[in-house]
Formats: C-alpha cells, structure tokens, sequence
C-alpha cells in the first residue's frame, strides 16, 4: 500500500483508493471484475480500477476490503490518496481532523523511527 501527502489543514476530502489491473488469463480477468466491478470503475488507459470513500462506515470498509482482497489475490499493489470533494460528491467527507487524516499523515512522514509520534 502506498499513500499519498493528506490534503491542507481544515479542508474537507474524500478518499481515493486506485488498484492496479492484474495481468491475468480470461478467466481470472472475469474473477477479478467480479470482484471489483460492484465498487470500482475502470480506467483503460491507465489500467486501474477506482474507488472514492467519505466516510469509515461499513460500506467504506467493505470498499477498502474488496481492494485489498483483490491485491493480495492477484499480486497488486492498492494506493489511497486524499483529494479534495470533487463538485459531484453526495456522500459523507472526511476533514482533517479525521483519525483517517492523523493515519495518512503520520505514513506520509517518511523517515519517522517506527513507534515515534510525529511531532504536532
């Protein structure tokens, strides 16, 4: 998993979670939109399948789940980054005061001994 830098201080952000396409024979390929095609759109040009989640619900779990599921299963890599509410949103957002926030900011601060806290 890799993360990306959170989005500014106060601003309000949704989750995008982006899975490499596996490489794999047809019925595998079938096995693998199975599984993501009910929670993820495909990119062809990119050959990634996407989600965005607002909130850590059971829905956004179940979203973050089926990618990891899918990566481990086929040998993929899952990336998350904040981005800011794009104008077609409906759905619930994160800010930065989130735990979700706190959580992408301490994987973003590279070269952090393992078990410090960053400092505020």
């Amino acid at each position: 998993m890799t993360t990306s830098l959170p989005v500014p201080e106060g601003a309000r952000w949704i989750l995008h979670i982006t899975i490499t396409a596996a490489q794999a024979a047809k019925v595998k390929w079938n096995k693998q939109l199975d599984m993501l095609r009910p929670i993820a759109g495909y990119d062809e040009a990119t050959q990634t399948w996407s989600a965005h989640i607002g909130a850590l619900n059971l829905a956004g779990l179940g979203v973050l789940q089926t990618m990891f599921d899918t990566a481990r299963t086929y040998g993929t890599e899952v990336r998350l980054a904040p981005v800011p509410v794009p104008e077609w949103w409906r759905g619930s957002v994160f800010t930065s005061d989130s735990e979700i926030a706190a959580l992408l900011r301490a994987q973003a601060d590279e070269g952090r001994p393992l078990g410090h806290l960053p400092l505020a």
